[in-house]
């Protein structure tokens, strides 16, 4: 198990260097000059001369590969450097807005956790009665809903109609997450309830909980002992998967509701071509899939005793 974990730590730093190097070429190949780009934003005319001036200021006057090692070389030695529309630090700018983007993750895993998990599990138990149609017509409203659909909905009935929450948010609170949050739980919950309605009825189909049944052992006991734990590898790589995409921000949401988190940070760089910022998010990003990936990996082993890891093979 140690060999495997480190192996597969070692194995990131090639991944990580490679995205790194990807996104920065894909940046400086978009067509766009950033100083260029905050003067249109701005509506202020440069000279020439001016912009000559600021490039260099920027280091954007020099060939890619050296704007992408002094990158690294600050990178590595923690320095994330300094936003070209702002002019603060990269770093200190990015762990500012990580206390919302953490409290939105929490909040919209809790509630696809409340909701996917047990509709998941009783539209499997109830299969093709009138629940389970229910249940599967909600789902697919609900996987066909787009996002921003489903945030100004719950704007309108939620805000504007019955005034129970704030119409955008004005502080990192719950009552400003919940609606958002409760916006990506209803996407999440609509797709991963058919994943785990699925699972738990390949479960029933084996030949155990058909001898548990003929042995008198009572189905719930079944259900919640057998069926639902081998059913854990399945749920925590949804979890995972869901904690990776919310960990790095949701833009749509997060710019409707204005939730000053990850996600918003980067359309607005995006928009300003503040390449320190992108790329810090772009680190943000690679780091937590990986991380989630090697974390999921390893669980899989504690959750599923049939599961074994190369280096266990005999």
């Amino acid at each position: 198990m140690g060999k495997y974990v480190i192996k597969r730590l070692l194995l990131l730093i090639p991944i990580l260097l490679g995205i790194t190097f990807l996104s920065f070429a894909m940046m400086r190949l978009a067509g766009s000059d950033a100083v260029l780009q905050q003067a249109e934003s701005s509506g202020v005319a440069l000279s020439q001369e001016v912009v000559d001036a600021r490039r260099e200021e920027l280091g954007l006057d020099q060939p890619f590969l050296i704007q992408y090692g002094n990158w690294l070389k600050g990178f590595l030695t923690g320095d994330l450097g300094t936003s070209y529309v702002s002019g603060n630090d990269v770093f200190a700018t990015f762990v500012s807005k990580l206390p919302a983007t953490l409290l939105l993750t929490a909040l919209s895993v809790a509630l696809t956790v409340v909701i996917s998990i047990p509709l998941g599990i009783l539209a499997a138990v109830r299969q093709n009665r009138v629940t389970d149609y229910l249940i599967r017509g909600c789902s697919f409203i609900g996987n066909s809903l787009p996002n921003f659909f489903v945030a100004l909905l719950l704007m309108y009935l939620l805000s504007i109609r019955f005034h129970i929450f704030p119409v955008i948010s004005d502080g990192i609170s719950l009552e400003s997450a919940a609606l958002p949050a409760l916006t990506l739980a209803i996407a999440m919950s609509a797709k991963y309830l058919r994943q785990i309605r699925a699972t738990v009825l390949e479960e029933l189909s084996r030949d155990y909980v058909t001898g548990a049944r003929a042995r008198g052992v009572k189905f719930s006991v079944t259900l919640w002992r057998s069926v639902l734990k081998s059913c854990l590898s399945t749920i925590l790589t949804l979890l995972a998967l869901s904690v990776g995409s919310l960990l790095g921000g949701t833009a749509i949401v997060e710019s409707i509701f204005m939730w000053d988190g990850v996600g918003k940070m980067a359309v607005d760089a995006m928009n300003m071509r503040d390449y320190p910022v992108i790329q810090a998010y772009v680190v943000w990003m690679a780091v937590i899939y990986v991380t989630i990936n090697l974390i999921t990996d390893i669980s899989y082993r504690f959750l599923d005793p049939r599961i074994r890891l190369g280096s266990d093979r005999t």
